[in-house]
C-alpha cells in the first residue's frame, strides 16, 4: 500500500521533473523529452519563484510563533484549576481544526470585506477608516496569517494540553514550597517538561505552514500583486493552470528539500537543547 500510493507517485513525480512534460506530452507521449535539471535551473532563475518563496517564509516566520503562542496559552488556560466547563471550551477551540478550510475561508473573506465586512464595520464604529484587508498588498498576508492561526492552533492545543496534564503535580508543589512565583513555575517547570511536546508541535506546524495553499487560493488567488503567492500555489498554477507538469514537479521537490532541511536543522537544535 505504501509502495503503490506513496513511493511510486514520488518516484514518478521525480522522473517527470526531469522532463518537459506538458499538455502536448499528455496528448502524445512522443512529444515528451528528457531535459535533466533544466526545470530546476529555470525555476531558480525566475523572480516569481523567489517572490513565492519569500512570501512563504514570511507566512512561516510570522504564523508559526503566533500559532504556538496561541496553542500554549489556550492549553495553559484549559489546564488551570480556574477553567470551568473545560470540555466545552476544549471542543469549541478545537472545532475550527475539523471544519472545512474552504468553507471557513469563504466566511472570513466576507468578514474581511472592504465595504460590507464585519471587521471594517467594527472599525468604523471606532472612527477608523475601512481597510481593504484582502485587496491591499500590505494587509493581505497578515490577514491570511491570522486566519491560518485561528484555523489551526486548536490541534496543537490538544497536544500541549495532554503534555501539561502529564506533568507531575509534585514538581509544582516543590516549586511553591521554594517560593517560586507563577512565572517562575512556568519558566523552570512547565516549559522544560513540555519541551519535547513543543518540539514536535513546532516541527509539525512549520512543515504544515510551508505548504500554504488553500487560504490564498480561496481568499486572494495569490494576489494582490502576488503578495500572497506561495510556493505551493505556484506549483498549482504551473501544473493545473498552464499544464507545465515538469516544472510543477520541480517546484514540489524544491519545496520538499526546503522542508526537509528546515526540519533537520530544527531536530538537531532540539536534540542539542535536550542534551543540555
Amino acid at each position: 500500500m505504501i509502495g503503490v500510493f506513496f513511493v511510486l507517485p514520488v518516484v514518478a513525480a521525480l522522473a517527470i521533473s526531469l522532463t518537459d512534460f506538458d499538455i502536448y506530452a499528455l496528448a502524445d507521449l512522443s512529444n515528451l523529452r528528457v531535459v535533466g535539471l533544466r526545470n530546476y535551473v529555470e525555476l531558480l532563475e525566475r523572480p516569481l519563484f523567489w517572490k513565492a518563496l519569500g512570501n512563504t517564509f514570511y507566512f512561516v516566520a510570522a504564523g508559526v510563533p503566533l500559532s504556538l503562542g496561541a496553542s500554549l496559552g489556550a492549553a495553559l488556560l484549559l489546564n488551570s484549576k480556574l477553567a470551568r466547563f473545560q470540555p466545552f471550551f476544549r471542543t469549541a477551540l478545537f472545532a475550527p481544526v475539523v471544519t472545512t478550510v474552504v468553507a471557513v475561508a469563504v466566511i472570513w473573506r466576507y468578514l474581511l470585506g472592504a465595504r460590507y465586512g464585519f471587521l471594517n464595520y467594527a472599525l468604523s464604529s471606532l472612527g477608523i477608516a475601512p481597510i481593504d484587508w484582502l485587496g491591499d498588498p500590505r494587509f493581505a498576508m497578515p490577514a491570511i496569517i491570522l486566519f491560518a492561526v485561528w484555523k489551526n492552533f486548536g490541534y496543537n492545543m490538544i497536544i500541549l494540553l495532554a503534555g501539561l496534564q502529564n506533568i507531575p503535580n509534585e514538581l509544582y508543589e516543590a516549586a511553591r514550597i521554594d517560593g517560586a512565583s507563577a512565572f517562575a513555575r512556568l519558566r523552570f517547570v512547565t516549559l522544560p517538561m513540555l519541551a519535547p511536546m513543543l518540539s514536535i508541535v513546532a516541527i509539525l506546524t512549520i512543515a504544515g505552514y510551508f505548504q500554504l495553499f488553500a487560504e490564498p487560493y480561496v481568499m486572494t488567488q495569490g494576489g494582490p500583486l502576488q503578495s500572497t503567492l506561495s510556493v505551493l500555489y505556484l506549483m498549482y498554477e504551473e501544473g493545473f493552470k498552464y499544464w507545465n507538469l515538469g516544472s510543477a514537479s520541480a517546484v514540489a521537490f524544491l519545496l520538499f528539500l526546503l522542508i526537509f532541511a528546515v526540519t533537520l536543522l530544527q531536530t538537531r537544535a532540539a536534540r542539542g537543547g535536550f542534551a543540555r
